[in-house]
């Protein structure tokens, strides 16, 4: 046979454009979702590693480095410690103390030379609000230029030589809000009394150009004063007094040795753009090095044996890395299902190429083709076809999410080509790598028929997947998502989803083949023909049942936790809020406000509560938070709202019971306040001195006034006027969420307003949350598409004969109707069980699989959740839309081949010799 020649891809794709060009779209699409995958998680990834540092306090989202003055060599060599010069080597070198891949952005890093504790000023005309003199925290920053602008005078700066620490006057600058709050001004001249006594004489006052970075607010006190109170008792009023900063120049930093204690200070802020998610390992190792290992042991031979270092990195990133493990496999669980289904299709549509040119490849081999000349053939045409395409998958995708890593994508792109490529060819041999002359015969037997029995490497194989199935499913519900457990436990749902295919494929025929024994008594040909044509099965029905059910166990899995995460989020938010909005105040609210916020757009009711958060016992050790209610109103908002929900008449007070001091009243409580006081009588103290008598007459866990694990409620008619005045407000909405703009102009800032939408939102606060969302719903819409797309290839596969059985059928006196009727009824036997497969598939999957998954992390960014632990439940949309979606499409695509076919007439499908 000839080597592979340009001339015959040429002629192929001449010979068939359409294929070609439908299979460049399907690796093109399958190749961009493939490269897009990897870079998303990169990038969503990578999002929240940034902001779980940057959410760190200023001073410990960087490293900060401190050592004290060389004191070993005389007073020369301690001042020249702390001179620029060697501060700016020491910070060079601390920076090449620095592994990899941490990166410092020496823009936002700063080092210098600043006191220990603030001193305090004598001079009077400083603020002194309970007569205690103000104090100034001295500082030497390096870059002072580089991080302020100057609003008047200049910056400070050493005259008359070097400086020392015998030198008794320095100049300073002060920020703008120094300035104004310690009544600061250009000249001001503030003595410091300390071992030697200094004197800062004021020249300029400057404006931070970034107030945030940690410039200026690892020492805030550089940028703003604090007012701080002398340490005293607790509940007495303790004198206050003023701490500022002034800035002195770098060169002027010995001068302050002669003061008071001081530090030398290199504070290291990472480089956000430099911190991926893929190194959080190596970034933890990093600063680990740094505070007690061979990093620290480096700073101490360079800058001081007592050189200490402080960071919060390692908490922030230990902190990211739970979350990520949490959330992880459940990604990973919904790609590899998409995945699963993308590459069934892809093998599918080989197979589909591999029947349409089934004679074709057949004579080849009769007239003395070799096998490996054939499928070289073959991969040459595919591939013309396939790499440019999966090139531009990974073209689009590069550009749809730039900034993340190039190779992953590229791996994952050429995977995808690579079985598109090899899909035809490795398909072409294993069918046809025995010559077999009878299948260039112009009548070559059936192929509606399948062998009587399964080949002995199949049920191997089937066998295996279903141990390896059992064992995903075991070692899921042991171990969890979040333990290590591996792909194997990602596959879990994907091959709970391949068995049932194996299983469906292998027993659906048996109860189709009985029932076409009765169906043949039955008046007509149409039924018994259509139940006899579904019981005849092939292995080409195998992938598309494969893609289907493992399309259905991803989307019922995928569904089931999209919607099982938002379910969590609005019961938290429920929880916290105590129904869909919350007006309140420390006292009464206005009498009017009730009737305002019950005509505002979206509001069907209005809940009023007294709530004492000053109740106590009688002794007035405890506080219990204490609910005044209207047991009507409140007990129909507990039931709506499924928050220890509870009988009306068990908090209603007692009939003849008129004086509140004489009335024992009915309580409902939570367990802790219950399991303390019984259910014996006993008295609460109100926040206005007087008492209350109480028995408790129902517990539940929850109750929508108060959120928290101690609360009483009580029948508000029972109390004193002044102690059930309302000071909360539950709304609740008609169904279509309140508005927020309304509620509050209602409230008129009588109260604080609290939305329960407002509040399920503060849950989503991670962009791993909402990128895992992201890409979650969409490999389950992409496993659904990829689904659908099998289902018309397999359709596809077999309407050619189709088309000839109708067209035979007519010429005996089939009708029109008759014929679509006979396609339609043919393809339910097939449909329902896989919608009912399905359906019942990804239900047992979300059964089995939810003691092992847990969505709290998801659903709010934490492993402790206002709700408890989120668990995984079957959703009934994610198993009823895919079922019916299925046999619509398969009702719709039989019933129009049948009208194509009608119309296209019997001549049109039947030649001489035709096979079909």
């Amino acid at each position: 046979m000839n080597p592979v020649t340009a001339p015959w891809v040429r002629t192929r794709l001449r010979a068939a454009p359409g294929a070609a060009v439908a299979l460049a779209v399907l690796v093109a699409l399958t190749a961009c979702l493939a490269a897009a995958f990897p870079r998303a998680l990169d990038r969503y990834t990578d999002a929240g590693l940034r902001q779980s540092v940057e959410r760190a306090p200023v001073d410990e989202s960087g490293i900060l480095v401190t050592a004290g003055p060389d004191l070993d060599a005389g007073v020369a060599h301690t001042e020249e410690s702390v001179r620029p010069e060697r501060l700016a080597e020491l910070y060079r070198s601390t920076l090449d103390t620095v592994g990899r891949p941490l990166v410092i952005d020496e823009k936002r890093s700063s080092y210098g030379v600043r006191t220990t504790e603030p001193l305090p000023s004598p001079d009077r005309w400083l603020p002194r609000p309970d007569g205690l003199p103000a104090e100034m925290l001295l500082a030497a920053p390096h870059g002072l230029a580089d991080h302020a602008r100057l609003r008047s005078g200049r910056l400070p700066e050493v005259t008359g030589g070097e400086a020392s620490v015998r030198t008794a006057e320095v100049q300073a600058a002060v920020t703008e809000e120094t300035a104004r709050i310690l009544h600061i001004e250009v000249g001001s001249v503030i003595h410091l009394p300390g071992s030697h006594g200094l004197t800062v004489r004021v020249t300029g006052i400057v404006v931070p150009k970034e107030a945030d970075s940690p410039y200026w607010s690892v020492v805030s006190l550089l940028r703003t004063p604090s007012l701080r109170r002398m340490p005293g008792p607790m509940g007495v009023s303790n004198p206050s007094y003023w701490v500022g900063g002034l800035l002195l120049a770098p060169e002027a930093a010995p001068a302050l040795l002669g003061a008071t204690t001081t530090v030398r200070y290199w504070h290291l802020a990472p480089d956000p753009d430099a911190l991926h998610s893929r190194d959080v390992d190596a970034l933890a190792s990093a600063v680990a090095s740094l505070e007690s290992g061979p990093g620290l042991e480096r700073l101490h031979a360079t800058i001081s044996p007592l050189t200490d270092v402080a960071t919060g990195l390692d908490a922030a990133f230990t902190a990211y890395e739970g979350l990520r493990g949490d959330i992880g496999p459940l990604v990973l669980v919904a790609a590899s299902g998409a995945g699963t289904v993308a590459v069934v299709v892809l093998l599918l549509a080989g197979g589909l190429a591999t029947d349409r040119r089934r004679a074709e490849l057949a004579l080849l081999r009769a007239r003395g083709a070799s096998v490996r000349g054939m499928a070289g053939r073959l991969l040459a045409e595919t591939a013309v076809v396939a790499v440019p395409a999966g090139a531009l998958g990974l073209g689009a995708a590069l550009l749809a999410l730039p900034g993340a890593r190039l190779l992953p994508a590229l791996w994952a792109a050429g995977a995808v080509t690579a079985v598109a490529c090899l899909a035809l060819p490795l398909r072409a041999v294993a069918a046809h790598h025995a010559v077999r002359i009878h299948a260039v015969r112009i009548h070559d037997g059936r192929r509606d028929t399948a062998s009587p029995r399964a080949s002995r490497r199949r049920t191997v194989a089937e066998l295996t997947v279903v141990v390896l199935a059992l064992g995903a499913v075991e070692l899921l519900r042991r171990r969890g998502t979040a333990d290590g457990a591996g792909g194997l436990v990602a596959m879990a749902p994907v091959l709970v989803g391949v068995v049932a295919a194996l299983v469906l494929v292998r027993l659906y025929p048996l109860p189709l083949r009985v029932l076409a024994r009765p169906a043949r008594r039955l008046r007509g040909a149409v039924g018994p023909l259509a139940l006899a044509r579904a019981g005849r099965t092939s292995a080409s029905t195998v992938l598309p049942l494969l893609a289907l059910l493992t399309a259905f166990t991803v989307a019922a899995f995928g569904g089931s936790v999209l919607s099982g995460v938002a379910d969590a989020r609005d019961r938290a938010a429920l929880i916290s809020v105590g129904a869909d909005g919350r007006v309140e105040a420390e006292t009464a609210l206005p009498a009017g406000l009730t009737g305002r916020l019950g005509q505002a757009p979206g509001v069907r009711k209005v809940t009023e509560v007294g709530l004492d958060y000053r109740a106590r016992t009688a002794d007035g050790r405890q506080s219990l938070p204490l609910a005044a209610v209207d047991p009507g109103d409140y007990a129909a908002l507990a039931g709506r709202t499924r928050l220890g929900a509870f009988p009306a008449g068990e908090l209603s007070r007692p009939d003849g019971a008129e004086d509140a001091e004489d009335a024992v009243l009915p309580a409902l409580a939570s367990p802790t306040v219950a399991e303390r006081f019984g259910d014996g009588a006993f008295q609460v103290r109100l926040a206005d001195g007087g008492f209350a008598t109480l028995r408790i007459v129902a517990v539940r866990d929850r109750t929508p006034a108060v959120y928290g694990d101690d609360f009483l409620v009580v029948d508000r008619a029972g109390l004193p006027a002044a102690a059930t005045r309302p000071n909360v407000l539950l709304l609740t909405g008609d169904g279509d969420g309140l508005d927020a703009g309304a509620v509050r102009r209602a409230a008129d800032g009588a109260g604080t307003v609290h939305l329960r939408s407002e509040e399920r939102g503060r849950f989503v606060d991670s962009p791993l949350q909402s990128g895992a969302e992201r890409v979650y719903t969409t490999a389950v819409a992409a496993g659904a598409g990829y689904a659908a797309l099998a289902l018309l290839l397999s359709l596809a596969s077999a309407a050619p004969e189709r088309a000839a059985l109708l067209a035979r059928l007519r010429t005996m006196g089939l009708t029109r109707a008759q014929g679509r009727r006979l396609l339609v009824l043919e393809s339910l036997p097939q449909a329902l069980p896989a919608a009912l497969g399905g359906v019942l598939t990804g239900w047992a999957a979300v059964r089995l699989l939810s003691p092992g998954i847990d969505l709290t992390t998801i659903a709010v960014s934490s492993t402790a959740s206002p709700a408890g632990r989120a668990e995984l439940s079957a959703d009934p949309w994610s198993l009823a839309v895919p079922a019916v979606a299925v046999l619509v499409l398969t009702v719709g695509v039989a019933a129009l081949q049948a009208w194509w076919s009608g119309r296209r007439g019997a001549v049109a499908e039947l030649r001489a010799g035709d096979a079909r």
